[in-house]
């Protein structure tokens, strides 16, 4: 029974994530941008722009001048919360290539530094009076909701070890149209769920802020405005429209 609720569980997950993202950064690809308003100092040029991009993604330039503590625990948070996904690759991949492999013996320190940045995130909006002031019931639940995925996934390395051959087998089977047996292990199971949760609100919460970095006009703007003309045939239209 459980393997039948958790194939649909994740079917159903997958469709809502890859959709919800889809229409999400379709959304943001049509937003007009009728001006050029890069954040000054900005690159002059495109690819000064796009590597501007790529230092917000990677290493989170503006976070790093605002806040060095907040920029810490973010940074080191989001790193290990990568290797952790990487790490997670193996359930899914037949042979498990070398890579994938070489990460393996390091995924307890990946799980145990993530779980106390994102602690540390968590307290901070609880603890600072102008955090928690702006921050909102959703914002809690999405730490919170991670959070729980962390600790629940120590859980099954620490404490209530379950069979992951049987658990490789079932996500291998799910990508096939293959159901295989799922381990009826509770602490695997309220892992997995809490994973399924995350997919479904991933597109439709404030988590969804990585694709929208690529898109912001103030960042990925160059500042050639006596250069180059721009030309917002997107704001136009949108504003045709609304006529």
């Amino acid at each position: 029974m459980a393997t039948v609720v958790y194939a649909a569980l994740f079917y159903a997950a997958t469709i809502v994530l890859i959709g919800g993202l889809g229409l999400r950064v379709w959304q943001y690809a049509a937003t007009p941008t009728p001006l050029r308003i890069p954040t000054t100092p900005a690159p002059t040029t495109r690819s000064g722009a796009a590597l501007r991009v790529a230092g917000e993604v990677v290493l989170f330039q503006s976070l790093f001048k605002s806040n060095k503590w907040i920029w810490l625990f973010g940074w080191v948070f989001h790193v290990t919360l990568a290797a952790v996904l990487f790490r997670h690759l193996r359930y899914f991949l037949q042979p498990v290539p070398l890579v994938v492999a070489l990460v393996q013996p390091f995924g307890m320190l990946f799980g145990l530094v993530m779980v106390g940045a994102l602690g540390f995130l968590f307290l901070r909006r609880i603890v600072v009076d102008r955090v928690r002031y702006i921050s909102r019931p959703s914002d809690y639940l999405m730490l919170a909701l991670i959070l729980a995925i962390g600790v629940s996934g120590l859980t099954l390395n620490l404490v209530a070890r379950t069979d992951i051959v049987e658990t490789k087998a079932f996500f291998l089977g799910l990508m096939r149209f293959d159901l295989r047996p799922l381990p009826a292990d509770p602490a695997l199971l309220v892992h997995l769920a809490l994973v399924a949760a995350l997919m479904i609100v991933f597109p439709f919460s404030k988590l969804l802020h990585a694709p929208g970095v690529f898109f912001s006009p103030s960042r990925s703007q160059a500042d050639n405005a006596r250069e180059r003309r721009h030309a917002p045939r997107a704001g136009l239209e949108a504003a045709a429209r609304r006529v």
